[in-house]
């Protein structure tokens, strides 16, 4: 089996010639399903989501002397954007929220990256 053989091509969603909600006979859940069957060879690709609240840096001998109950200065003010990182590349930014007693992360801004 070569490389080529497993190849899924996907679609170019920032393309000229992408339907636009305008265009007649367009419809928007039609793409989208289109869309989505068409990536679904990859939907059960694992993946590493991190949020990211804050960063410190401090010497070893500081990290070995935390403990229950420490608290830990970050470079974030309370209320500003978290980071949202998959596989270690940054992708969003977003809030943290309270969801039955469980924290999470609502997503506010997608980072488009650049591709070089």
């Amino acid at each position: 089996m070569s490389d080529t053989d497993t190849h899924v091509p996907l679609p170019d969603l920032n393309s000229a010639d992408a339907p636009r909600d305008d265009d007649v006979g367009y419809n928007e859940d039609e793409h989208a399903s289109r869309i989505a069957s068409d990536l679904e060879a990859v939907f059960d690709v694992p993946v590493q989501v991190s949020a990211v609240l804050g960063r410190s840096k401090m010497d070893v001998g500081q990290l070995l002397k935390l403990g229950p109950g420490t608290v830990l200065e970050l470079d974030r003010r309370v209320g500003e954007a978290i980071d949202i990182y998959v596989n270690n590349r940054l992708v969003a930014r977003g809030e943290v929220v309270l969801v039955e007693d469980k924290l999470g992360v609502t997503m506010t801004e997608i980072i488009k990256a650049e591709r070089s």
